[in-house]
């Protein structure tokens, strides 16, 4: 008995669809001119990569901040329009954001 069979059981009147909710991620973002600047900080003597200068909308900056840590399996946040993944992991998110079209400095060392 799969899932659907007990589902069917337990609401034996409600009318199941075969319909699948698939959730795009591939949500266009908004492509800048301006390169997003890449930098390396410490904090509280651990490392971390700052990513800023993005002029688009938030929500696309938060989607591509979370693109970026499911991506490389890390954490992370998005405050004050800046990118906060802990580590330092400029060079894959570079080639990353290459990958997608944007423009990118690495500023600092």
């Amino acid at each position: 008995m799969d899932l659907q069979d007990q589902l069917r059981n337990l609401f034996p009147d409600h009318q199941f669809s075969e319909e699948t909710t698939e959730e795009t991620s591939e949500h266009q973002l908004w492509m800048q001119d301006e390169p997003l600047s890449c930098k390396y900080e410490k904090r509280k003597g651990k490392p971390i990569t700052i990513i800023d200068g993005y002029t688009g909308a938030d929500e696309d900056f938060k989607q591509l901040a979370k693109e970026i840590k499911t991506f490389l399996g890390v954490g992370g946040s998005f405050k004050d329009d800046q990118i906060i993944i802990q580590g330092d992991y400029r060079d894959k998110i570079m080639n990353m954001l290459k990958e997608k079209g944007f423009k990118v400095k690495r500023v600092g060392g």
